[in-house]
């Protein structure tokens, strides 16, 4: 019976992966996009290098909200860096935010894919046919949400690698020391890589397969999986003004509530996926 499941879930799977690629439009949005989110963090940090003077980063560390931040990442860094300049001091804040705008990543690429997934297939009848085989209806909304989710998180990885080696070169060799110096900042590298962007890929896709099978067009089902967007701006902004420092521990726990999150809103979407409306009733 597990195999049975396993080999409908890839099925589908390999189906969803054929007619994404398939679009030249839906390949860029997976490869293209998240290099560009990379991209622009990089740029800023090389428009900070290049263009901002010293004076002006006396100005930029006397805000409030940056000194909430410094302060933040004071306990994470093993060495002292009131020892670095304050140049060296606002690099390292900037590459230590990055593994949170990384979640960006697959909630974007869920707003411009997943949306789509079972509306346009409403609209073309292609879904019809496969309602009509054995796959079980979780089964499909799984392989729906993992169709994106997985392609998602793979760049989310790559995106990470372009990142670190785009910063070796940018920032000065202090700010580089101070980061695999800090067993703190690693392990919440590793914690958002490993656990946190595939939670946040599974849930954004999940809501985006919900959102595609209960509208009537591509354009609401992409206005309404706008909210996707919310929870991770939230996430990101609490951490940039310092509001909250995510330790690993509190990442370790995001994770896990995400996780339980992701199973509620898989059996959320079996419920409000009208299976025989779509066969029977659908126009």
């Amino acid at each position: 019976m597990e195999n049975m499941t396993l080999k409908r879930i890839k099925n589908v799977l390999k189906k969803e992966w054929e007619l994404t690629f398939k679009s030249v439009n839906n390949t860029l949005v997976v490869t293209l996009l998240p290099l560009l989110i990379v991209g622009q963090v990089l740029g800023i940090i090389f428009a900070v290098k290049t263009f901002v003077g010293a004076n002006s980063f006396e100005d930029i560390t006397s805000n409030a909200m940056i000194q909430r931040s410094m302060a933040n990442l004071q306990g994470m860094i093993s060495s002292e860096i009131t020892s670095l300049s304050l140049s060296d001091r606002f690099h390292l804040l900037l590459v230590s935010q990055f593994p949170y705008y990384l979640l960006l990543i697959p909630t974007m690429i869920a707003i411009s894919l997943a949306t789509f997934s079972i509306v346009e297939e409403k609209q073309t009848g292609t879904l019809e046919p496969l309602l009509a085989t054995p796959v079980r209806t979780w089964e499909l909304l799984l392989a729906k949400a993992l169709s994106g989710a997985i392609p998602a998180i793979i760049m989310s990885w790559v995106c990470a690698v372009v990142f670190l080696i785009g910063i070796a070169f940018l920032v000065s060799k202090a700010v580089v020391e101070a980061c695999l110096q800090s067993t703190q900042l690693i392990s919440i590298w590793l914690i958002s890589l490993i656990f946190l962007v595939p939670a946040i890929s599974v849930l954004s896709f999940m809501l985006g397969v919900i959102s595609s099978s209960k509208a009537s067009d591509a354009k609401s089902a992409q206005n309404v999986a706008l909210i996707i967007v919310l929870p991770v701006l939230a996430i990101v902004a609490t951490q940039i003004i310092g509001l909250i420092s995510f330790t690993p521990i509190l990442l370790l726990i995001l994770s896990f509530v995400l996780c339980l999150l992701d199973l509620a809103v898989l059996r959320l979407a079996v419920k409000l996926f009208c299976r025989e409306a779509i066969l029977v009733r659908w126009k």
